[in-house]
C-alpha cells in the first residue's frame, strides 16, 4: 500500500475532480486495497500497478455513477499526475504538452471520443450511448485517432495550438 497509494489517489481524484467529499474519495481508495487484497492471487508480479489503476478507474467511475453525477470534459483532463517518477518535472510537463497538444488537433468529437474511452476507461458501448454513436463508429474513430496521435508524436509535427 505504501507504495501505491500515491498513485491510486491521483488516478482517483483525477476522476472524482472534487464531485464528492475527501472522505468518499478516501473510501474508494481504500476499495481498491480491499480488491487487491482479496484478489491478491491473482494479481501477477510487474503488472501490479496497471491491475490498481483500472480498478481505481473503474470504482471512481461506478461512485460517480452511485451518486448521479457525471464525467466532466474539461481543458486540463490531460495534467498527468507526476508520482513515478520524482526529479523529473520538466520532462514530464514537456511530455504532458506534446500529448495535450497532439489531443486538441484531433476533431473535437474524436477528441471527446478519445478521452471518454482512454483517459475516463469508458467502454466503446458507456462512449457510443454518452455520444449517441454506433459502436463501430466508436471503434472506428479511436483507431484513427491512434494512428493521428502516432503521427502527430512520432514525426513531431504536432501544431503549435495548446489549449
Amino acid at each position: 500500500m505504501d507504495r501505491y497509494i500515491p498513485y491510486v489517489s491521483a488516478v482517483v481524484w483525477n476522476i472524482l475532480r472534487g464531485s464528492m467529499t475527501p472522505e468518499d474519495g478516501e473510501e474508494v481508495v481504500s476499495d481498491v486495497f480491499v480488491a487487491a487484497w482479496s484478489q491478491a492471487e491473482d494479481l501477477r508480479p510487474g503488472h501490479v500497478k496497471g491491475w490498481l489503476g483500472a480498478v481505481a478507474r473503474n470504482k471512481a467511475k461506478n461512485k460517480l455513477r452511485e451518486l448521479g453525477k457525471t464525467l466532466p470534459l474539461e481543458d486540463g483532463v490531460l495534467d498527468l499526475p507526476g508520482t513515478e517518477f520524482p526529479g523529473d518535472g520538466l520532462e514530464r510537463e514537456e511530455e504532458q504538452r506534446l500529448v495535450r497538444r497532439a489531443v486538441n488537433a484531433l476533431s473535437p468529437q474524436d477528441r471527446e471520443i478519445f478521452l471518454r474511452h482512454y483517459y475516463y476507461a469508458q467502454s466503446v458501448k458507456e462512449v457510443s450511448a454518452a455520444m449517441d454513436l454506433n459502436e463501430s463508429t466508436v471503434k472506428t474513430r479511436l483507431r484513427r485517432g491512434r494512428l493521428k496521435l502516432k503521427e502527430l508524436l512520432t514525426e513531431g509535427e504536432c501544431p503549435a495550438y495548446e489549449a
